[in-house]
């Protein structure tokens, strides 16, 4: 492949995919550390993940202003190296000793901090490392890096929390960030682009007229804040508690996981040759296949079944992850494209904690089934607000709408 002949983004395609094998490994690792716990329950996993998703969530768009003004390079090494800390000190708390609940708050807390930094700057760091004609490529294999990691991290922390301990795992994680940063150190990149005028506050808001001006674009963003709160927290949460009651344990969670990362991984496949006239209603359109995940993991169907869902699952993510990115890059400015960018991540993620500290809860009243029902049909009634948005469903592959 074209981008991979290119020395800065081959050394920065091995890190990060060597990043992302790491972070794959984390989820199942950290959930079934802390239900190891004395009295330890789904309703500790969902809190555990809430810590590390809620920094990530405050500093997002303080990250992306970082990067324009302090070099992108420079502030994803800072990122790595705090990333790397964190995962070394919880990886061996665990080995060596007993975490208390608060050191599982803390530490992932320092973890998603560093990737509030880090993601905006890695958006604009790749047109720095490829020439432009091979952009497009560059992104697509960058998105392959999350998806490989997605299918091979989870599989091997089942294994290795089933065989030895989680702490091990986490340990292994701390090991790609410093991969990670060694490296993004080896890239020889050109003089850094000064950064843009004005001051934080004035930055923020051209990004959030521009964002606030498109009732696609706010819309989607909302769907997709209420839809991580309502599917995804109870999927990650439960579907851990379930694997752990009924299904096997974290062997049985990784290969799921990893089911639906080798699901991310055909659909991008796919999308490097696939064209949609209307991108938003066909992304839409193809989240409907999460219900069947869903409801097979309800009622403990066996894993293989299982699986295919999550495989499906993870296809129709990378399609929609495709489109939506393509589609935001046609049609916003690209002066202020990762403001803009900065706004969808916030907005998308703004409800995930909260999703993770009150599916528990929640559960120990309702029940799992209801649960899984009541996220089915969220997801359902979110799609059909998509498409029921005008300007969503005129976008068109070659024409903008606001």
């Amino acid at each position: 492949m074209g981008a991979l002949h290119e020395r800065n983004f081959r050394l920065y395609f091995l890190g990060q995919l060597t990043s992302a094998i790491g972070t794959g490994m984390t989820p199942v690792a950290l959930s079934f550390a802390v239900l190891a716990l004395r009295h330890g329950s789904a309703s500790d996993v969902g809190t555990v993940l809430a810590a590390q998703t809620v920094p990530l969530v405050v500093f997002l768009l303080v990250g992306g202003v970082a990067g324009d003004r302090f070099g992108r390079r420079r502030v994803m090494l800072g990122a790595d190296v705090l990333r790397a800390s964190a995962e070394t000190a919880l990886g061996a708390w665990i080995l060596f000793g007993h975490p208390p609940l608060w050191g599982f708050l803390l530490l992932p807390a320092l973890v998603g901090t560093g990737t509030a930094f880090f993601m905006p700057s890695l958006t604009g760091l790749i047109p720095q490392i490829v020439p432009s004609d091979r952009l497009t490529q560059a992104n697509a294999l960058n998105g392959l890096t999350f998806s490989i990691g997605a299918i091979i991290g989870p599989s091997v922390a089942g294994v290795i929390v089933a065989t030895a301990n989680p702490g091990w795992a986490i340990l292994a994680d701390a090991v790609s960030y410093v991969l990670s940063v060694c490296s993004l150190a080896a890239l020889r990149l050109g003089p850094v682009t000064e950064a843009s005028s004005g001051s934080f506050y004035d930055q923020l808001r051209r990004g959030w007229h521009e964002f606030w001006s498109r009732t696609w674009l706010w819309a989607t963003v909302m769907v997709a804040s209420f839809s991580n709160m309502a599917m995804m927290a109870p999927f990650l949460v439960l579907g851990a508690l379930i694997s752990k009651e009924s299904l096997g344990g974290a062997t049985a969670w990784g290969t799921i996981l990893g089911a639906e990362g080798a699901g991310a991984v055909v659909g991008g496949v796919a999308m490097l040759r696939l064209r949609f006239s209307r991108p938003l209603v066909a992304a839409a359109i193809t989240l409907l296949v999460w219900p069947y995940p869903l409801l097979v993991l309800a009622y403990r169907a066996p894993v293989p079944v299982i699986a295919i869902g999550a495989f499906l699952g993870g296809a129709a993510f990378a399609v929609f992850d495709t489109q939506w990115q393509t589609t935001m890059q046609r049609e916003i400015p690209a002066e202020v494209l990762s403001r803009v960018s900065a706004y969808d991540w916030f907005g998308s993620l703004i409800f995930l904690p909260l999703g993770y500290a009150i599916v528990g809860p929640i559960a120990s009243v309702l029940g799992i089934h209801a649960m899984f029902i009541i996220a089915s049909a969220s997801l359902i009634v979110g799609i059909a607000v998509i498409l029921l948005i005008p300007s969503a469903r005129q976008i068109r592959a070659s024409t903008g709408a606001n």
